[in-house]
């Protein structure tokens, strides 16, 4: 696994991979309407790549292909963390964390936050996040449940 920069010739593919990784998700924890809402489709290829330009995510690349992606804004944001269905559960997300959790002491970020889905929770407080509060998303009309967490990274872990 190689974790490298935003590159726009990887525009389509991480639009294509934040889809399929919401609507990979149980429908036990979010119900197909809400993975609808949440990544409708068609996907609109021309929005993600103006928003990611404007992100830079950090790309975990394995065998040529993303496998996951992460976002870390200036002010200690993290607005994104997706990882492929075909490379879950292998490491990605955590070495993408390990990477942003570097940049972020680069960057003298001290605070960082973040909503994290009911999948991602366990993964942010795993690694030492709090819960602030629960929230309920609107998106077309359909609701979805985040929770705002944060950590200070004097806290490392």
């Amino acid at each position: 696994m190689n974790i490298q920069t935003y590159s726009e010739d990887k525009a389509r593919e991480i639009a294509e991979l934040f889809y399929q990784s919401v609507h990979a998700v149980d429908s036990l924890v979010y119900t197909a309407a809400q993975k609808d809402a949440w990544a409708p489709a068609p996907i609109d290829y021309v929005r993600w790549s103006e928003r990611l330009a404007i992100k830079n995510p950090f790309l975990a690349i394995i065998r040529g292909r993303v496998a996951g992606f992460i976002e870390l804004d200036a002010d200690g944001h993290i607005d994104g963390t997706y990882t492929h269905p075909d490379y879950q559960g292998i490491g990605v997300a955590s070495a993408l964390y390990e990477h942003l959790l570097k940049e972020a002491n680069i960057r003298n970020i001290n605070r960082l936050y973040v909503e994290a889905s009911l999948i991602a929770k366990p993964f942010f407080e795993k690694r030492g996040f709090s819960v602030v509060k629960k929230n309920e998303v609107d998106r077309q009309g359909v609701s979805l449940v985040n929770f705002s967490m944060e950590k200070y990274l004097g806290d490392i872990s």
